[in-house]
């Protein structure tokens, strides 16, 4: 499937699928959604850190756009007006639960500080190394909750998600170089975070994901019955990593986001029965003439 966040990707197909669906298709307006919903569900759960907020951020933004389809008049990009929708709704959308809890760089730091380090053996980094993997993801994705919505939104996109500045800066209805100055502070910022206190970026720094992960467990941000973030998928946001493991701690600031790239972009199976919950919707229903 095109990925929509790349200049290749052709907008001309959403057209078709959008007259079709307009003549009372389902099957077209399923695959228009299918097309963007894992894309919107990675960005709002990088933006949430929570896979059930992201869920149902994801289908609120897809009931509107759905709603207001009629008001696509096709003379312009359909992926620029969707996405326009989309990430006006990230930013304007009530304040999730871990943005109350995760409120600065300061704070993160602190409160990483003040989990207990326990070095593993050998052994058990074998045994635990997917729940340190899932501490690695879910400490990597804190820090994005220490940027202001708009430097996360631009980060993700730009840096994550490698979506250039034409298209970035479209999609947020920024200047290109309004985008660009945001993306290079938000990089500055998160990467003078990590430069500081991540071993992964610093190895003179001693935080270590293995060291931090029976204390994640203690804390419940990582729970062995039941992982949010290392779980089953079918590839990750870079599908091939240029960097060998060991490699990691010489990390400069232009390729530590690479580190970001190295997780999971989930392709759930909720897409079909997030879909039926959006055609069961009786305004929906009556604007497609879905039987």
């Amino acid at each position: 499937m095109s990925n929509p966040f790349q200049p290749s990707y052709p907008d001309k197909d959403d057209h078709e699928l959008i007259a079709l669906a307009r003549e009372g298709s389902k099957i077209a307006l399923e695959t228009l959604v299918k097309k963007h919903q894992h894309y919107i569900y990675n960005v709002a759960l990088k933006m949430t850190l929570s896979p059930f907020d992201a869920e149902d951020i994801t289908q609120e933004v897809l009931i509107k756009v759905i709603t207001n389809l009629s008001q696509f008049k096709g003379k312009s990009n359909f992926r620029t007006w969707l996405y326009r929708i989309t990430f006006n709704h990230f930013l304007k959308m009530k304040k999730v639960w871990l943005e109350d809890y995760i409120t600065s760089f300061d704070q993160y730091g602190d409160e990483l500080a003040q989990m207990e380090d326990t070095e593993l053996s050998a052994l058990e980094k074998a045994e635990m190394k997917e729940l340190i993997t899932e501490a690695n993801i879910s400490c990597m994705s804190g820090m994005l909750l220490c940027l202001d919505r708009e430097q996360r939104l631009v980060y993700i996109l730009g840096e994550i998600f490698g979506v250039d500045h034409t298209i970035g800066s479209q999609m947020l209805d920024l200047s290109k170089d309004n985008f660009r100055q945001k993306l290079s502070r938000a990089r500055k910022d998160l990467y003078h975070f990590m430069n500081n206190k991540c071993g992964l970026i610093n190895k003179a720094n001693p935080c270590r994901c293995h060291r931090k992960t029976r204390s994640f467990i203690k804390a419940g941000w990582v729970d062995p019955d039941n992982m949010k973030y290392n779980i089953s998928y079918l590839k990750k946001i870079r599908e091939e990593v240029p960097q060998k493991a060991e490699e990691l701690c010489e990390l400069t600031e232009i390729d530590y986001a690479g580190l970001f790239r190295d997780h999971p972009f989930q392709e759930k199976a909720h897409d079909r029965r997030l879909f039926e919950r959006i055609v069961a919707d009786k305004k929906i229903r009556s604007l497609f003439n879905l039987n």
